[in-house]
Formats: structure tokens, C-alpha cells, sequence
């Protein structure tokens, strides 16, 4: 299966974003992609935390989510639509969702973000729980005969998650949209994601933000797909970009017969 990584550099409208998105998506149907992956807040990178909750959708209900099932039925897709915000018990702050369609332009799935961001040095500052209600469930997905683990942007750095993932079978593919800030991810993206493929001998996608936006802020980019074995088989640094790759299930097995890690686990 030809999986689709998209980055993107969000602004502040939604309708801008969204029409980037579309074309994005049709230059992954256009090259063959079964699966197509867009980043965390691909809809918006507001000026302030309070942009969010200002467009946050009802689930079920609302532009950014027809937009998504819409484009999955026109372009026979699998569509992970990054991150939206949606409706959360405080009406101060929104869930960090993603929601993934079917060709059919069903849904199929939804996880709802559990680790939020927080990081502090000078006058760079992040606290997503400011405007983000974190989401309590691990959520996996079968796609044409694989299973698929979901997971935003700060879980990365949380290998609990990715293993809890892996009950009560093993994940063939993880999907991480994310938002990494330039400064932790020139450090750490690449080799947290090598990590946590390496880790479950799965592969491991990552579609990412990649530039400098409207609000100022820079983003590391980097989108890549990771394959078992720690192997990175493409990779866009910054920009608009589509990164594909072909997800070899032989290769999978492969890996697993000759390293059987997952069956030695004691805890």
C-alpha cells in the first residue's frame, strides 16, 4: 500500500487552508496513495489559543469535517485529517482530534490527543492545556487489512502509548500528525521517530507543519515515513510537500521473524 505523509504551512483562515489541503490531497490520489495523512491544525495556526476554540465543530457536524469526508469519497482516499478542534466538556478549551475517513467518506475513527505540550526557554512558551482538554483513550484502526495506531505530535515522546497501541495485536503503522516546534525537533523529531519504529518493528509516519507562519511561529518539518527497521524512505525538510512510500507487509514479517522483540517482552 503507497502511504501519503503531507506538510503543510497553515495561516490564520481556515477556507485558505482548507483549499491548500485539497490540493495536497489530490497530488497524493494523482500519485497512487492509498492513505493520505495531513498535520496537526492543518485547518488553522491562529494568532492566539483562543483562534481554536473560536472554530471548534460539534462532532459529526461542521465545514472542516465535510471537507474531510468529502475529499476522501472524491479521491477514493483514506483520509487522516491531522488534527481539528472539536467541541470539549469546558467551553473554554477543545479537544485535539484526529478523524479518519474511508473512501466511502465514512468515519472510521477519531482519537482525541492525551499528551499536551508544554515547554518554557526565554520568552519561547507553549501550554496546550491553556485551550486543549487532553483525550483519555488509545485508539487503533483496521485499513485494508492493517492495523493502524493513532497518535499526535507530543505523544511521540511517550513509547507507552505506542506499546498499549499494540494490545491486542500488534500495529502495523503508526500515524503521528504533529506541529513540532523548530527547536525541539532539530534535536529530537527524527530520532524519536526511528525510535518508536524501531521499537515496535512497525512503520511509522510522520506529516508535519514546516515553516515559518503567519503567527510567527517556525516549525521543524520534516515529514517522513520510517519503515521497521529504522530506515528512513522519504523525507520533505520544509514547504508544501507530498512524501510517499510503499508500506511492504512481507517486509514487516520479515523484520519480526528475524528480530522477534515483541514476543520477548516480560512487562
Amino acid at each position: 500500500m503507497k502511504i501519503a505523509a503531507l506538510q503543510m504551512v497553515s495561516g490564520t483562515s481556515v477556507a485558505a487552508n482548507l483549499q491548500r489541503a485539497e490540493g495536497l490531497l489530490a497530488q497524493a490520489a494523482a500519485q497512487g496513495a492509498r492513505l493520505a495523512v495531513l498535520p496537526e491544525y492543518f485547518c488553522l495556526m491562529g494568532q492566539s489559543d483562543a483562534d481554536k476554540v473560536r472554530v471548534r465543530e460539534k462532532p459529526g457536524s461542521g465545514p472542516i469535517q465535510d471537507f474531510l469526508a468529502d475529499a476522501a469519497r472524491r479521491h477514493g482516499l483514506w483520509v487522516v485529517g491531522g488534527t481539528l478542534p472539536l467541541e470539549s466538556p469546558d467551553p473554554n478549551r477543545v479537544l485535539n482530534s484526529t478523524l479518519v475517513f474511508n473512501p466511502a467518506g465514512e468515519l472510521a475513527a477519531r482519537y482525541d490527543k492525551m499528551h499536551l505540550f508544554a515547554f518554557q526557554r526565554g520568552t519561547e512558551r507553549y501550554a496546550e492545556a491553556d485551550s486543549i482538554t487532553p483525550g483519555t483513550q488509545a485508539v487503533a484502526f483496521d485499513c485494508e487489512g492493517l492495523r493502524i495506531g493513532l497518535t499526535i505530535c507530543y505523544d511521540l515522546r511517550f513509547p507507552e502509548l505506542f506499546r498499549a497501541l499494540s494490545n491486542p495485536a500488534p500495529c502495523d503503522l503508526y500515524l503521528l500528525p504533529a506541529a513540532f516546534t523548530h527547536t525541539t525537533g532539530e534535536k529530537h523529531w527524527e530520532v524519536l521517530l526511528r525510535a518508536r519504529a524501531i521499537e515496535n518493528l512497525a512503520y511509522v509516519l510522520g506529516s508535519a507543519q514546516g515553516g515559518v507562519h503567519e503567527n510567527g511561529r517556525r516549525t521543524w518539518g520534516h515529514s517522513m515515513i520510517v519503515d521497521p527497521w529504522g530506515e528512513v524512505l522519504a523525507m520533505q525538510a520544509e514547504g508544501e510537500a507530498v512524501v510517499t512510500a510503499t508500506l511492504d507487509r512481507d517486509r514487516i514479517a520479515r523484520h519480526r521473524e528475524s528480530l522477534p522483540a515483541l514476543g520477548h517482552r516480560v512487562v
